[in-house]
């Protein structure tokens, strides 16, 4: 039997990109290991993302009230839970992580078998490498995950992320709703899981708009910082 994949690609407001970005997915020939759903989370967008993504798929879980991030996320590791797949991939509904590098973190997970592994821009630094502030904050959270985990997290703010059966029965119970990236390490980091990266190229986004833009990067790194060190204190 091949081993259930579901891509989850949470989406707010995202009509403009989430045509390409499906159809992309849609033509994907995995290998014969694999078979695929895809589902889109709409975090109860104000434009056309739900019609848009009910013409070109047949899982849409639309979210009565927006949860942010987090919460779409875990709706979709919730369903990937409840519907017995074997591994959940988050594709961010804007079009920055191309679907052709999926295979990238399939081949690893493959070799590996690693609970969760993530997409890196920064190991070979190639393609879209965001802006040199961001890069700096990113560096930061790099720091801070290797003081609270030990473990060396380059790209900790990728939403570019494969999870198997353990990290998905995880997150689908416990997942962070504001800064869902960078402090899942350390829920998944206590709990023993193996987790890696995988070099992958990137795009900037195709549409829409980031919502780390609505805040300064100070009160971002400060606010994210809080959130990680209290994931770290936290009882298992």
């Amino acid at each position: 039997m091949p081993f259930k994949l579901l891509i989850i690609i949470p989406s707010y407001n995202e009509q403009a990109s989430l045509p390409a970005l499906l159809a992309e997915v849609k033509a994907l020939r995995l290998p014969a290991a694999f078979s695929m759903d895809i589902a889109v989370v709409n975090d109860c967008s104000k434009d056309a993302t739900v019609s848009v993504a009910r013409k070109h798929i047949d899982i849409v879980l639309d979210l009565p009230v927006n949860l942010g991030i987090g919460g779409a996320m875990q709706t979709g590791y919730r369903y990937a839970f409840i519907n017995g797949y074997d591994l959940a991939v988050q594709m961010d509904g804007d079009g920055q992580h191309p679907p052709a590098e999926l295979q990238k973190l399939l081949e690893h997970w493959q070799a590996t078998q690693a609970n969760l592994i993530i997409g890196s821009r920064f190991i070979v630094k190639q393609g879209f490498q965001s802006s040199a502030l961001r890069r700096t904050g990113i560096g930061y959270l790099h720091w801070l995950n290797k003081l609270f985990t030990g473990i060396h997290v380059y790209d900790s703010t990728s939403g570019f992320r494969l999870f198997d059966k353990k990290a998905i029965a995880i997150a689908s119970e416990n997942y962070p709703d504001e800064y869902p990236e960078p402090e899942s390490i350390i829920i998944f980091a206590k709990a023993g899981l193996k987790i890696e990266e995988v070099a992958v190229v990137m795009k900037e986004r195709q549409g829409g708009q980031s919502s780390i833009r609505q805040f300064s990067q100070v009160y971002y790194m400060v606010k994210v910082t809080i959130a990680m060190f209290f994931s770290f204190i936290r009882k298992k």
